[in-house]
């Protein structure tokens, strides 16, 4: 089944070009069935690349996806057009009464803040706090995942050295969990950040598994067992050029900034990257897709309680 998305939304004919199944509003309606209800709570800057990314990796299972696209209430974005927001974005107080099977919080570029200098982090406690009533399953993505272990465990996000900044291999440290279901037992994970979470003070957290880890980077990928929740520290959505945008971009204005690890073929930059992620990160969306299918209610009122 495909996944259902605005047949105007920019991420309609690209990956329609790419072959991922994507089907508009009066295809949809014709489909007896009832498609799971997917939030994409989007705090990065580029709207239109990040909705893009993740819709690719969850439109890539058997089932049918309908995608809604949150923004933070308060918050104006400066980066993607007005009128694209106006279009197909919806507020967090537009749509709280609303349930959802699942929900992705993403990253933000804002790691450098304290969690309670962030001008939006009041209504995001709110989010948070809300998808224990109103979301079966959510998965918090780099500060997105940060903020929530941080409002729900209080464990700290720590401050690097330098920022860690490549494709990083990991570890799968737990081979019969659901989310990892055909995963090797090592992985390469996009990496682009400037904080971390330690490895003890997630080990002393009740109900906090780690599933994926790596000795250089740190912890990537931890369930929340009590919160139905997944957080990942890393970017699985990332496109195959997206590290080399940032590289680029620092370079253009100065901004010393290293390589990216692992990235380029033999670290030379005027190579073109290799993306070995791709099918990683199709398998972790959508083990995530079908847990979500195999266990949330059908009646959606339920969802929650």
């Amino acid at each position: 089944m495909p996944i259902k998305l605005p047949s105007s939304l920019p991420a309609f004919d690209v990956l329609s070009n790419e072959g991922v199944m994507v089907m508009g509003e009066g295809r949809a309606a014709r489909q007896d069935i009832r498609p799971l209800q997917i939030g994409l709570l989007n705090l990065m800057p580029k709207k239109i690349q990040t909705e893009t990314q993740f819709a690719r990796l969850i439109g890539a299972t058997p089932l049918q996806i309908e995608l809604s696209l949150i923004r933070m209430s308060e918050h104006e974005t400066k980066n993607t057009a007005a009128e694209h927001m106006e279009e197909f974005y919806q507020s967090f107080q537009e749509i709280k009464e609303q349930k959802f099977d699942g929900l992705i919080i993403t990253g933000a570029p804002i790691e450098h803040l304290p969690f309670d200098n962030v001008t939006y982090w009041d209504e995001l406690k709110e989010v948070m706090d809300w998808t224990q009533t109103n979301v079966h399953s959510t998965f918090g993505v780099c500060w997105g995942g940060m903020a929530m272990i941080n409002h729900f465990h209080g464990v700290e996000k720590h401050m690097l050295d330098a920022k860690a900044f490549g494709c990083f291999r990991h570890q799968n440290l737990a081979p019969a969990s659901p989310y990892l279901r055909g995963f090797s037992d090592d992985c390469v994970i996009p990496v682009s950040r400037w904080t971390e979470m330690k490895q003890a003070e997630i080990d002393a957290t009740p109900d906090l598994i780690t599933l994926l880890g790596s000795d250089d980077v740190g912890p990537c990928l931890v369930e929340d067992t009590a919160h139905r929740a997944l957080y990942i520290f890393n970017h699985f959505e990332y496109d195959s050029f997206t590290l080399k945008e940032e590289y680029d971009r620092d370079v253009e204005a100065g901004t010393p900034i290293n390589v990216p690890i692992n990235y380029y073929p033999d670290d030379d930059p005027e190579n073109v990257p290799q993306n070995r992620w791709r099918s990683h990160a199709h398998l972790l969306y959508g083990n995530w897709i079908n847990e979500i299918y195999q266990t949330t209610h059908f009646d959606m009122e339920k969802i929650g309680t």
